[in-house]
Order: structure tokens, then C-alpha cells, then sequence
């Protein structure tokens, strides 16, 4: 006799479907996988019901794209004939890629942890990997989608030039791929560190801006003082911002860089070690209770 069974917890549906083929007719509830689809599709849904968050989301790094490529506007002194909105169109889109992934879980995720959401799907049949994958599902959806609005409004209002051959997209694409990734699994990580909801947006946003100053992404690179280059070299933001500088500037702009060049070795090597860093320290704190819970 097959077994009809419904999860849902926030909204999240988990089914099982009498007559169905597949596993689900034998009474199984499906996996980690069918599931992490489920929720993510729900999580793009509910992201878009919240209009002035997506209006947010999405406008921010192109209002600062125009001021500052407005302000700035010509040519860049020692960058090889490279403008200014080429340099912003690279940094804001860094710092969109670490918005829609470290800034949106550490502060969504801590808020439903308050709200005893995450408890509540902890107790469902619902794989603990499904929740994650929702998400993961959610911060590529959003993270393409600004990533190509600020490309389409930097190449339409400021003439940037967009890699013009496939090596230039696969650089960008790998950049992206470790960028988000690693700042994901660093969102994941820092939601365990609000006490409440509504601590989560201080806690989250203060390192997040702290680390757009001393990345390079508002001010120029060879402005910054040398101590700052290095605190910022720590994190993934600096060498995704160098990465895609490199993809959108011309060869010669590498000059304006601490080390003279790219350094496309080595923002590989660090962003895959931000990934696996971010993942271990998920796995140390990452709590589905609240402190408050015990």
C-alpha cells in the first residue's frame, strides 16, 4: 500500500505521492537532492514576495556604480587607459557576489534561527543537506541575475567592455564559482553569531563594509595604505575584486596592483581555501537553535 505523506515547515512541502512512479510510490520521502529543489524554488519565490528587499538587493550596487563611475568618471593615471567605470563595474561586482551570498545567509539565516524556523525543520523527516541546497539554490540565483544587471548597466551607460573572447568568461566564471561559494559558506558560518534577530543585520554588515573599504572595491587599490592591502588580503573579497579587475581592465592595468600582475594563482589558491576554511568552520558552528534554546 503506497503511503501519501506531507512535511511542511515555513511553507516548505516534502511529499510523497500516492500512484506515483519512482521512489516516492513505495512510500519513501524523497531525497536531499528532489527536496533541496523544492526548497530552493521556495526560497526564490519567497526572496522576490519581499519587494523592497529585491528592489534593495539589486539597485545597490548599481546606485553605487553610477555615483562613483560618475565621480571619477575618465581615465585612471598609471592603469594603461583604463576608466574608472571599468574599474567600479569589476568591485561592485565583487562586492555583489559577497552581498547576495555572505551578507543575505548570515543575516536570513540567523532571523529564521530566531524565529525557531530552523528548529522547526530540524524536527521534520526533511534532510538537514535540503535546507542548505534551498539556499545554495537562492544565493546563485540572485548572485547571476545582479551579476548580470550590473554588466548589462556598465556596458550600456558606461561603454565597459565585456570580455570580448572565452578565456576572459571562464576566468570570470571560475572567480565567481570560488567567490561565492567561499562567501557563502562564510554567511553560514557568521549567522551563528547574533544573539537575536535583531542583532543579525549590525553583526553582519558592519565586517562586510569594513571589508569593501580595505578591498579595493570603493577606493582605488594604489590608494590604499599598505597596511590595509594586507589585512585585506586575508579575506576573499580583495582577490575577487583583483580576479575580475583583471577580466574587465586591460593587461597593462595589472601595474596599479601591489604585485604588479593578477595573480591569478594565487586568488585561485586563496579562495579555494576560504571554500574549504568556510566549510569546516559551518560544520563547528553552525547551530539549528538559538542560545536562548540551550
Amino acid at each position: 500500500m503506497a503511503v501519501s505523506r506531507t512535511v511542511t515547515t515555513n511553507s516548505v512541502p516534502a511529499q510523497t505521492g500516492s500512484g506515483a512512479s519512482g521512489p516516492e510510490s513505495s512510500g519513501r520521502l524523497p531525497g536531499a537532492w528532489s527536496l533541496g529543489l523544492l526548497r530552493g524554488g521556495l526560497e526564490i519565490r519567497q526572496f522576490f514576495r519581499r519587494n523592497e528587499q529585491a528592489i534593495f538587493t539589486f539597485a545597490f550596487p548599481i546606485v553605487f556604480l553610477f555615483l562613483f563611475a560618475t565621480i571619477f568618471d575618465g581615465t585612471m593615471k598609471g592603469a594603461g587607459g583604463a576608466t574608472a567605470p571599468q574599474y567600479y563595474v569589476a568591485s561592485m561586482t565583487a562586492a555583489g557576489i559577497m552581498s547576495t551570498s555572505f551578507q543575505s545567509l548570515g543575516i536570513s539565516i540567523a532571523i529564521e534561527r530566531d524565529e525557531k524556523v530552523l528548529r522547526r525543520l530540524r524536527g521534520t523527516p526533511m534532510p538537514p543537506a535540503a535546507y542548505f541546497l534551498g539556499k545554495i539554490w537562492l544565493v546563485l540565483f540572485t548572485g547571476l541575475l545582479e551579476t548580470a544587471l550590473l554588466l548589462v548597466f556598465g556596458s550600456l551607460v558606461y561603454d565597459v567592455s565585456l570580455p570580448s573572447d572565452l578565456t576572459g568568461w571562464l576566468t570570470f566564471g571560475w572567480i565567481f564559482v570560488l567567490g561565492i561559494t567561499g562567501c557563502a559558506l562564510l554567511g553560514i558560518a557568521i549567522s551563528s553569531v547574533p544573539k537575536s534577530a535583531q542583532s543579525a543585520s549590525s553583526v553582519v554588515v558592519l565586517p562586510f563594509l569594513v571589508l569593501e573599504f580595505i578591498s579595493g572595491v570603493y577606493i582605488l587599490i594604489d590608494a590604499l595604505p599598505n597596511w590595509m592591502l594586507t589585512v585585506g588580503a586575508f579575506f576573499p573579497l580583495k582577490w575577487m575584486c583583483q580576479g575580475l579587475r583583471g577580466v574587465f581592465l586591460p593587461h597593462a592595468a595589472a601595474a596599479l596592483e601591489p604585485a604588479g600582475s593578477w595573480e591569478y594563482g594565487r586568488i585561485a589558491l586563496v579562495l579555494g581555501a576560504w571554500c574549504i576554511g568556510g566549510l569546516v568552520l559551518c560544520l563547528l558552528t553552525f547551530r539549528w537553535k538559538s542560545r536562548t534554546d540551550g
